[in-house]
């Protein structure tokens, strides 16, 4: 992975942040506020000397007093859509929904509103405003009001999606599809692939995981930038895998030293939770679970299961047909490591509905013509790979509670298909 292809997964890490983006609007309203005193010495009032800040008062405690509530309020409303988003779907998708945009950004412009509006108030009360500086006040406060104005509007626009399965499987499906982008452009990382067939120099040193948690993210450009004269490092784990401390993550040739291993293992970012930058099979393991939630006796909609599996396969059909065509761009020959398996890829997105949803007719169907479908791709470890869990997933339908005639049914969906490809040749 080229360093700034990781400075961009770092910038959207943070950029994604809730917390970082509110406390930038508090600053910046701050900001605002106490060079107000200054830049009016260099500004000119239009209104000369009739403009009083006694004038523009008002409007700061209008905004103070309101925009408090507000940002109360919308929190509140965060709070209660993403616990209704979880229940409806799964507790995962609740870390998607914190990454949005949107959220934060009225959220920030809220409370950004509310701090340089109190800010004002203060400093006035204190004598740290001139006289002069009543128009740049009443200036900066007019374009404090026309954010909240346009805030309030995209906040209206947004709450009539948030908290919805359809705006969380939406977020899910984004989230799952800018994963498997970046992993269908370096599928690898940027590094070179490790396989069965690798032999490991006799003389590597291991690299040990210092904490347990998921994998999050591994910096290739990092590892090769630290590896000694003639190294190579071959990581064994991959993002989302999940190590306990003192488990292997990588084996180092080349004598390395104690610097060497240090700066090695900063390479690998270690947290409680997956996070889906880089790792792909997280993004379908969701949107399974959305679907297999979606199957429990307690919501049975099988419409939105058969939706979130339409999605799926458009995803990995994409995926699995583009990836022939992608361009194996190795930023790190000495750094070896596994790319994504087919099978995993496979199983954590269509297991659990084959498994959940054997029982009902119309979500067996949809699955067998999925998996079916994804058998005709020209990945050709992907196919044998679908076409296996198609089995699988016809055993578990025929030992469901499925009547005789809809087994019957689901046979003729997989022999139709088989006529298909039989004709081909």
């Amino acid at each position: 992975m080229k360093q700034v292809d990781w400075l961009r997964l770092r910038f959207l890490r943070y950029y994604r942040n809730m917390g970082l983006r509110v406390v930038l609007y508090a600053l910046l309203s701050v900001l605002a506020a106490l060079i107000s005193p200054v830049v009016s010495f260099f500004t000119k009032s239009p209104f000369g000397g009739n403009l009083q800040f006694e004038s523009v008062l008002p409007v700061l405690t209008i905004l103070a007093t309101s925009m408090l509530a507000v940002s109360t309020f919308s929190l509140n409303i965060m709070v209660s859509a993403h616990r209704a988003a979880s229940n409806a779907t799964t507790p995962r998708v609740h870390r998607i929904l914190l990454a949005d945009t949107t959220t934060q950004s009225v959220l920030a412009t809220f409370i950004g509103a509310f701090v340089f509006s109190l800010g004002s108030i203060v400093l006035y009360q204190a004598g740290g405003y001139p006289a002069e500086s009543a128009f740049f006040v009443m200036s900066v406060t007019i374009l404090v009001v026309v954010l909240v104005v346009v805030s309030l509007l995209r906040w209206i626009d947004h709450l009539t999606k948030i908290g919805s399965v359809d705006h969380s499987l939406q977020c899910a499906t984004q989230s799952a599809r800018e994963t498997l982008k970046t992993c269908l452009k370096q599928p690898n990382l940027g590094a070179s692939e490790l396989t069965d067939a690798t032999v490991l120099p006799d003389d590597c040193a291991k690299l040990k995981s210092e904490q347990s948690g998921y994998v999050q993210l591994i910096d290739i450009a990092q590892l090769h930038d630290a590896l000694p004269a003639s190294g190579s490092v071959y990581v064994l784990v991959r993002p989302g895998s999940h190590v306990v401390s003192g488990d292997t993550l990588a084996e180092v040739s080349g004598s390395p030293d104690s610097k060497n291993m240090a700066a090695l293992a900063a390479a690998f970012t270690i947290g409680e939770q997956r996070t889906h930058e880089q790792d792909a099979e997280f993004g379908l393991l969701v949107l399974s679970e959305i679907a297999a939630k979606a199957l429990s006796p307690g919501i049975n909609d099988a419409g939105t299961a058969i939706e979130t599996l339409q999605e799926m396969k458009s995803l990995l059909w994409n995926y699995y047909n583009d990836a022939l065509f992608a361009e194996d761009k190795r930023a790190a020959p000495n750094v070896f490591i596994r790319i994504p398996d087919e099978q995993c890829l496979l199983a954590a997105a269509f297991q659990s509905l084959a498994r959940d949803g054997a029982g009902m007719i119309e979500v067996s169907t949809k699955l067998q013509e999925a998996l079916l479908k994804l058998s005709e791709s020209r990945n050709q470890k992907a196919a044998s790979a679908a076409s296996e869990l198609a089995c699988k997933a016809l055993r578990y339908a025929k030992r469901s509670n499925l009547l005789e005639a809809e087994k019957r049914q689901l046979e003729q969906v997989v022999s139709k298909h088989q006529q298909v490809e039989t004709a081909k040749f």
